[in-house]
């Protein structure tokens, strides 16, 4: 498909700057089968889903993977580094803001005044350059002395729109993170899961819906735009993911059982689906994915998807396309620009049903 039939017009003031506060007041517009559409709130999720149904989470941690530093050689320059891939326990690929200033041998040193780690500041050293843009450093501490540097002098990875507009800030740190974030190694956050809070756990279960998790680490692709002129040509950045024995099991139980999966973000929608034979039994998953999800795509595992308000022209408009069909999200979208919602990783949500055979055939 083209890329230009994923495109829309977007006001620059629907961009969340900020989350809703609390989490479950964020809105929620509803996209039924044939492009049906109700405005409600991500707090009435107990009424909207049924007993037996289970969300699916996706429980990566972002890490505070934004840098700045100067390079070491004259003239010394600010150079902003987001970390990317752990290779080993010293070593990172990253991009780097002018990474074209920077070459193999040359120096970085992390961290200023207030914010330089207990153990000195933190220097790294340019290893290898690739002419996508990574930027391979090798930093002078290894495994959890590393650790603790990056947390020490890293700030929360704000996504591009919003970092353009402000800087981020302490209240970034807990924003920019799920309330049930376990494992580390995400660089963007899984932002459907920013919309719970305790509470909405409590009324979920009580109402009879479950919940389990999986883990896919979000990388820097989710943000990258798509420079192919044909969807055919794009390739997906890979993301490392786990969906284990256990939960595979309890979920195609539950589904067995005449349960709804619902897929809470785009993250637990690729990772399971990448998982499911088929069939859409799960199996056990615990390997990088780089599936590429577009309009033609039949969906084996999963049967309703929360998820936030996406880019124009981006993988995540396509995926959604591909699941409620491009006619009825690109109305959906309409409606949520004129009826104000919050759009992107800050913004409002909406829980997608499946595009049906009658509505693709039209």
């Amino acid at each position: 498909m083209r890329l230009e039939q994923f495109d829309f017009d977007l006001p620059e003031e629907r961009i969340a700057l900020r989350p809703a506060n609390p989490r479950d007041a964020a809105r929620l517009l509803l996209v039924r089968p044939g492009g049906d559409l109700a405005d409600r709130r991500v707090a009435d999720l107990p009424g909207l889903l049924k007993p037996g149904d289970v969300l699916v989470l996706n429980d990566t941690k972002v890490i505070p993977a934004q840098l700045s530093g100067l390079r070491g050689r004259a003239p010394e320059i600010a150079i902003s580094v987001t970390l990317l891939e752990r290779i080993d326990e010293a070593s990172w690929w990253t991009f780097a803001k002018p990474g074209r200033r920077l070459r193999p041998g040359d120096r970085v040193r992390f961290g200023h005044e207030g914010r330089v780690c207990l153990l000195g500041t933190l220097a790294a050293t340019v290893t290898e350059k690739l002419a996508d843009g990574r930027v391979r450093l090798a930093f002078g501490f290894h495994g959890a002395y590393l650790d603790e540097a990056l947390a020490a002098l890293g700030d929360p990875p704000l996504p591009p729109y919003i970092a353009a507009r402000r800087e981020a800030d302490e209240r970034d740190v807990a924003d920019y993170q799920t309330v049930f974030a376990a494992e580390p190694g995400a660089v963007a956050a899984p932002t459907a899961g920013l919309h719970f809070t305790p509470e909405l756990f409590d009324r979920l279960e009580a109402a009879g819906i479950k919940r389990e998790f999986l883990t896919l680490h979000v990388g820097p692709g989710t943000f990258l735009p798509v420079k192919a002129a044909d969807t055919s040509e794009h390739r997906m950045h890979a993301e490392s993911g786990v969906l284990d024995a256990a939960t595979a099991a309890r979920l195609n139980a539950a589904r067995a059982a005449g349960g709804r999966i619902v897929a809470v973000g785009t993250t637990s929608l690729r990772l399971l689906e990448s998982a499911a034979d088929p069939s859409g039994f799960l199996r056990p998953y615990s390997r990088s994915t780089d599936i590429f999800i577009t309009p033609g795509y039949r969906f084996r595992a999963v049967d309703l998807l929360l998820t936030n308000f996406h880019l124009p022209r981006s993988t995540l408009f396509m995926l959604v396309a591909a699941f409620s069909g491009l006619a009825a999200m690109k109305a959906a979208y309409a409606h949520a620009v004129m009826a104000g919602y919050r759009f992107y990783s800050y913004g409002d949500a909406s829980l997608l049903y499946p595009e049906r055979p009658q509505d693709r055939a039209s």
